[in-house]
This record gives C-alpha cells, structure tokens and sequence, in this order.
C-alpha cells in the first residue's frame, strides 16, 4: 500500500482542545522529571544507567531481547561476555549518549547526525536506501501494510525537508511536543534506512526533545511506553498515512511523555533513596574510604570493578581493591567471580531496575485493538 506524503509542515489544524489538554499534563511531568534530575550530584550516574534501560526496552521492540544481567556484564567490556543481544544494547546507549553530546553543542539534528547514528547501531555506513524492494508487513500475516518510498531522489527530498523541519522554526509555531510527534511519524513513514530505523527513530525522539530544552538528559524511556502499547502505536502510525487521523496519533504521543516521565521519575527517586542511604552507612562503617566520588561509582553502574575505582577515584590498584574488599565485608556490594576477573554488584540498585516500574495508564481514548499492525522494523 503506498501513500503520498506531503511536505512538512502538516497544512491543517493539530493543536486541537483535546490535544492542548494532553500538553498541560505532558508538560507538568516532564517539568518534574527535569527537576528532579538536578538533585542528582553527577549528571553521569542518570545517563549511564537510564540510557541503558531505555536502549534495552528500545532493542525490545525490535525483538532484540536481553537480560539485565547480561545488560551489565556486556558493559564492563570483558572478553567473556558474549551476548549478542547485549551488545546491541550497548550500541544503542553509546549511541544515544554520543548523539546527546553533539546535539548539546551544535543544537542541530542534521542529515548526517541522523546517518551517523543509524551507522552506530548496525554497524555500516549504507545511508539511505539506493535500492527498491523495502516494504513494512504483518509479521503474522506476511502481508505487505505499507510500501514507504522507493527511490533515493524521494528519500532525500522528505529527509531534507525532515530536517528543515527540526531545525527551521520559522516553519512551524506548533508546541515542540506535538512537533516531535509528528517528527517521529514522518521518520518511519519514510523508512530511509535498510535497517535500523525504528532504533534510529526513538533516538531522535529524545534529540530533538533535548535540542529543544524540554528534556536536559536523554534519559525518558518512551520505549517502554511503545512496548506496552505496542499494537496501537503501528494501528495509529497506519491511520494517520490512511485518514489523517492526526490528532489521536499525537495524543498517544504526549501521553507516553506523561507516563515515560512518571516512570523515569519512579527510577530517580529509588536511586536517589539508595544514594542517600548508602551515604550515610559508608560514612559511618568506613569513614576512612568515604568519598563522593566512591559514592558516584557505586551508582553509576550496578556492577563495578577494580579498574574502575582506579580511573575513578584516581588511586592505585591495590588501594581500590582495598576499598572494594571492605565495601564488600561490611554488605555494601556482592563480590563475585567470573573468568578471572572479580566483580562487585550494588544488589540495592540491580533489583531497582530488575523490579522495573509502575506500568503506564492508556489515555483515555485510545483502545487496543485486535486489529494490529505488527510491522516488522
């Protein structure tokens, strides 16, 4: 099924009641989550884990599935550690961070960022699509539910237009929300890329929300959000390319900021508590080794190692073998041995993000269905 897809901006009214309604919300959350990220010392310990969880539930929708332990372990960069799945994990979040950097110091989402981040999760420099034959299908069915466009010369016309969209303000006065919406949309209608769109997509999602000073750390998990409500997030991408139906599209959007938001802000809040708690106890029963930068490494990641309280803490391996040996003896951290290489786990901040977080409501108006498009990315 092919579609004529005009050139943005949209030529019809999209901020309706009921979309403005849905703003208020979406941006009271979002407000919260911002500020909450600020009670957090070092910025770092946010990106690291909230990337990683938003990179594995963002490979999940692709099918790309993994643990949270084999998340962890892949990250510590050790030979032995061979999980495929994990490793493209940790594609995604590396990334996601690289992509967050320079759209902080150029304030740009360019054509090439977009091929560049595309180039880091799959592994290759193809670019756009060259060649005809890339259709979207049912993955039960097996039948064809969109054909996106097959030429490069239309490819890079509605990209160059994308991207004067995301960046042009003279363009468009609509609310920087609703311009991501429809900036996701348009994305995956256009499909530019053999592979890896999806993944692609939802890291634009968080860019541009940066770019725009509405989200300060790409930690907002709106995988999570598609995961849940997965079949209407293809049912509503497909009704928009049939009848325009633009504003539900745009609704469901704003609501998983709304919901995304709580959870991310339920994640901080636990890791925060931990923090703090930790904190106190380390200063009390090993008064001699506190330090905020200690602290810092511990929550950075919920594995840690000898090599990292070196780069850390900047002292020498004996020394943070020391500190790691007393941490663990006094319950701080699990000390466990793999290959020949020891580990040490903070259980506290593994099982908060094992236990995951509260599920997200639907709005209101927006039903799942049996009649899915479950297209394959």
């Amino acid at each position: 099924m092919n579609f004529n897809i005009p050139l943005l901006p949209i030529q019809q009214d999209l901020e309706t009641k009921q979309v403005l309604k849905q703003l208020a919300q979406s941006y009271r959350h979002l407000s919260l989550l911002n500020g909450l990220c600020t009670t957090i010392t070092n910025e770092n310990i946010l990106i690291n884990t909230l990337s990683l969880q938003e990179a594995k539930e963002s490979n999940a929708i692709e099918n790309i599935i993994t643990t949270q332990d084999e998340l962890y372990k892949a990250q510590l960069n050790e030979k032995f550690f061979n999980d495929a799945a994990a490793k493209e994990v940790s594609k995604y979040a590396n990334a996601l961070k690289e992509g967050f950097l320079n759209v902080k110091k150029t304030k740009l989402i360019t054509n090439k960022d977009i091929k560049h981040i595309q180039q880091n999760l799959v592994g290759n420099d193809a670019g756009y699509r060259v060649n005809a034959g890339t259709v979207l299908k049912n993955e039960r069915t097996g039948e064809v539910v969109y054909t996106p466009p097959q030429d490069i010369v239309t490819i890079e016309k509605l990209m160059d237009n994308l991207v004067a969209f995301m960046n042009d303000e003279t363009l468009s006065d609509l609310d920087p929300l609703v311009k991501m919406a429809i900036i996701h949309h348009r994305f995956e209608t256009i499909h530019p890329f053999y592979d890896g769109n999806g993944r692609t997509g939802r890291i634009i999602n968080i860019l541009y929300l940066v770019k725009e000073e509405q989200l300060n750390l790409p930690i907002l998990y709106l995988s999570r959000y598609i995961i849940q409500y997965k079949a209407d997030y293809y049912r509503l991408l497909q009704q928009v390319r049939i009848d325009n139906n633009w504003e539900t599209w745009i609704l469901f959007m704003l609501k998983g900021i709304e919901e995304t938001s709580k959870q991310t802000i339920f994640l901080i809040e636990g890791i925060k508590k931990l923090m703090i708690d930790y904190k106190h106890r380390i200063r009390e029963q090993c008064k001699n080794i506190y330090s905020q930068d200690l602290l810092n490494n511990l929550f950075k990641h919920p594995y840690t190692k000898i090599e990292f309280l070196e780069n850390d803490l900047h002292v020498n391996r004996q020394t943070a073998a020391k500190y790691l040996n007393i941490l663990t003896d006094k319950g701080f951290l699990e000390k466990i041995k793999l290959g020949k290489s020891n580990f040490y786990i903070n259980q506290p901040l593994y099982q908060l993000f094992l236990s995951g977080v509260p599920k997200a409501e639907p709005i209101d108006n927006i039903i799942t269905e049996n009649n899915i498009f479950d297209m394959k990315k």
